[in-house]
């Protein structure tokens, strides 16, 4: 099967050249040149998608780990991606795919993707590792056909889209987590990410919320150099008026990687902070990421502080939701779209010491899944 296929979202322009509207980078692509996520290439004056049907890596992964925590709870999902991005992130955990600039992998066609999925028993897709606006074409046509096989579809994006984007996206897409970085600080982006401004970010979001796409906010929190608490506050303040009080939030720790060897992990302490902030500024499902064991893994009920998941990394250890996502102690509604996967054994669950994380260092016996 060939991997060279005509892009959609395009526009010719004079002298063979194109520009590419799949990202806001808006690349003016010469005749016989590369666009910055170095798979979309223009060939004779046609924009070709390098990696339509060439898939770099594939897993099965908990839907929590994307982080969607808030759409289909305790679902698994066929994790795919291809080579090459449209940032150049230099702290990115993924810089053997994104910043690959050869096109590589193996070969599989929108269905044989679907048939996989299905085959390891996932209840959806999710085109992340990478970001997947740059091979949108190929997520359309794998999305189309997992719709009709009663699979959904997820994104894990930097946002970066366009109004082209986001009109294919509502033609397949669920959900998306949208991940900020460095709390969307100008200075930030554009010294660390090679983005001029996240204002596109903003836009997209609204054009997804506007085509009904369930959306969830991480934050990548940079300790030393993407960590204000000022822009966390105004990042938060815009959600908050633009998508509402429900809509929820991750503050990610960050690792050492790629470029950024010499930044430390970002201290707990200071996503306690962006969460507080979170909270200050009236969003009710704030959450910390990468730090498992943490009480801000949890969801609890916004009215009466009632647990309701409790969490250890991407496991679901507890649930005590009835059977229309509402509190059981004050029947609170809470905005969750589906329920507890019914595949996902609640039976299995035995008790074990945990050693938590940094100062939840005692150790306890929680309720885990067990393997």
């Amino acid at each position: 099967m060939s991997i060279l296929k005509e892009a959609v979202l395009y526009k010719p322009v004079d002298n063979n050249a194109v520009i590419c509207t799949a990202c806001a980078r808006y690349c003016r692509i010469p005749k016989n040149s590369i666009g910055f996520c170095g798979v979309r290439w223009n060939i004779d004056g046609k924009l070709q998608l390098m990696v339509y049907g060439k898939i770099i890596t594939a897993h099965i992964d908990p839907i929590e780990k994307k982080p969607l925590v808030h759409y289909m709870p305790g679902s698994m999902v066929f994790s795919i991606a291809t080579t090459g991005c449209n940032w150049a992130c230099m702290y990115c955990q993924n810089y053997d795919i994104s910043q690959r600039r050869i096109v590589e992998g193996f070969e599989a066609s929108p269905e044989m993707i679907v048939k996989l999925a299905k085959g390891y028993g996932a209840h959806g897709l999710s085109y992340t590792y990478n970001e997947p606006t740059i091979f949108i074409e190929f997520a359309h046509d794998v999305g189309i056909l997992a719709r009709k096989e009663g699979l959904f579809s997820t994104f894990v994006t930097n946002g970066y889209h366009t109004p082209e984007a986001d009109a294919m996206l509502s033609k397949f897409l669920d959900a998306a987590t949208v991940d900020f970085k460095g709390n969307a600080d100008v200075k930030f982006l554009r010294r660390y990410v090679t983005i001029p401004d996240p204002e596109p970010i903003f836009q997209s979001i609204l054009e997804m919320k506007r085509y009904g796409i369930h959306i969830e906010i991480t934050d990548l929190v940079v300790p030393e150099i993407g960590d204000d608490l000022n822009q966390a506050r105004k990042l938060v303040r815009w959600i908050y008026d633009n998508l509402g009080p429900d809509v929820p939030i991750h503050f990610l720790r960050f690792h050492p990687d790629y470029k950024l060897m010499n930044i430390p992990w970002t201290p707990i302490e200071t996503l306690e902070k962006h969460w507080k902030v979170a909270k200050e500024e009236g969003l009710r499902f704030a959450y910390i990421g990468n730090v498992p064991g943490h009480p801000l893994e949890n969801t609890y009920c916004p009215e009466c502080g009632t647990l309701l998941i409790r969490r250890y990394g991407f496991d679901i250890l507890e649930w005590n939701l009835d059977n229309q996502n509402r509190c059981k102690k004050c029947g609170a509604k809470i905005p969750i779209i589906g329920q507890l996967n019914p595949s996902y054994d609640q039976d299995r669950f035995i008790y074990v010491p945990i050693h938590r994380y940094a100062k939840y260092s005692r150790t306890e016996s929680i309720k885990i899944v067990k393997n």
